[in-house]
């Protein structure tokens, strides 16, 4: 990262980082991002709305989230590794940051009515537990293949009171259910607010999810003082969109020494349509309301993707990853399937913990952040979600009935 750079971690105008970012949405919308950007700059400093934010987080998210030593995989790797545990998160994930803190906001604008898009279904049972909470009307769009594969969360939306809206076109997957979102809010964005589950999409979203979620690198800051004295040498997330990675990365953003490593889905294999990892196979494009690195072709048409997880199943990154990326202060790695299965593996036999598929991604890339941290070296690794929702998705992978 540069000097310059260093001193400017917040957007700029209309949340631009660098050239990635910005908005590139219908004429509709830009009224509606308009009002919900003056609404997000009164609630920062609103002493009401942060107290309440607070509270919630507390005593109903059940915050702060333990960082938990990881023993066993301290041993194998010979490094200090530490789990931040955002697994043990009301709903099972960090989403509910993000979704109670936006479910607030769109009371301040009077909107009633929610929608959601999901992919892992996490984001989908997150806001759907914020809507129920708030007495908000939630509605929550999700592909037909992620339904498929994360068919228990599916049932829990529908158990909190959301109605889940089928996609079936495209990939059916998450870059199609946020394309079905952002058509019902241009037809209703009078009387609706999206609750819009990533890093990503047009300003100010990628800049108020990050600091929704930023509450888990200033606990695991303030966490990792106390438990070794210091600051970790590195963190360790997984990148879809980048919520989990860019919540636990901020608050460590002006620490040069320490190192942030985001880890995305190397899927099957190199080619297109084989994975998603946007920094290996794609390039500069504008999708979905901004401009970042897009897996896209020679024509600029957006290819499909795979992941063994759903929630990092996306064609596209937050643009504040892909600034810090070519500012060099975040590197970016990927995981292929089978090394988040055995990441998987690995943490639930190592420290009795089940991860979500999109964490084991995390855990499965442990090998390659040793390499970059000296022996006994702080590692902190972020374990975005638990894997009760993946357990069947797995077992039918590995072959065994259930």
């Amino acid at each position: 990262m540069t000097a310059s750079s260093a001193r400017r971690p917040l957007p700029q105008a209309h949340g631009r980082f660098g050239r990635y970012g910005g908005r590139y949405v219908p004429e509709t919308l830009i009224p509606a991002l308009d009002e919900i950007g003056a609404a997000y700059a009164r609630v920062r400093k609103d002493p009401v709305f942060q107290a309440r934010l607070r509270d919630l987080l507390n005593t109903y998210v059940g915050r702060p989230t333990p960082l938990t030593f990881a023993a066993s995989l301290s041993a194998q790797f010979k490094r200090r590794i530490y789990l931040k545990r955002e697994d043990l998160c009301h709903t099972g994930a960090h989403k509910i940051n993000n979704a109670i803190g936006q479910g607030l906001l769109a009371m301040t604008l009077g909107k009633k009515r929610i929608i959601a898009e999901t992919g892992a279904g996490q984001h989908g049972v997150a806001t759907a537990t914020a809507c129920a909470l708030l007495g908000l009307k939630c509605h929550v769009y999700m592909g037909t293949e992620d339904m498929r594969r994360q068919s228990p969360n599916v049932f829990r939306m529908r158990l909190l009171g959301a109605e889940v809206i089928p996609v079936d076109s495209g990939t059916r997957t998450l870059k199609d259910a946020v394309n079905e979102a952002l058509r019902d809010w241009v037809t209703n964005v009078a009387s609706t607010h999206y609750i819009l589950g990533s890093a990503l999409g047009p300003h100010p979203y990628p800049t108020m999810v990050r600091d929704f979620q930023s509450v888990i690198g200033k606990e695991a800051r303030r966490q990792v003082l106390l438990a070794e004295g210091r600051l970790p040498d590195l963190l360790v997330a997984c990148v879809g969109g980048g919520s989990n990675s860019i919540g636990l990365f901020h608050p460590f953003l002006k620490d040069a020494k320490v190192r942030l490593l985001g880890v995305e889905a190397g899927g099957k294999g190199a080619e297109l349509g084989e994975h998603a990892a946007r920094f290996s196979g794609g390039s500069y494009g504008i999708f979905q309301g901004m401009a970042s690195y897009v897996l896209q072709n020679a024509d600029g048409q957006v290819v499909g993707t795979h992941s063994v997880s759903a929630g990092l199943d996306y064609a596209s990154i937050g643009p504040e990853h892909a600034w810090l990326r070519d500012e060099k202060r975040a590197e970016y790695i990927r995981c292929s399937d089978q090394q988040a299965l055995d990441g998987l593996h690995l943490l639930a036999e190592k420290e009795g913990i089940i991860p979500a598929l999109e964490s084991a991604h995390a855990v499965g890339a442990l090998d390659q952040a040793a390499k970059r941290t000296r022996a006994r070296g702080i590692i902190i690794v972020n374990i975005s979600g638990r894997g009760d929702k993946d357990v069947a998705e797995v077992a039918r992978l590995e072959g065994i009935s259930l």
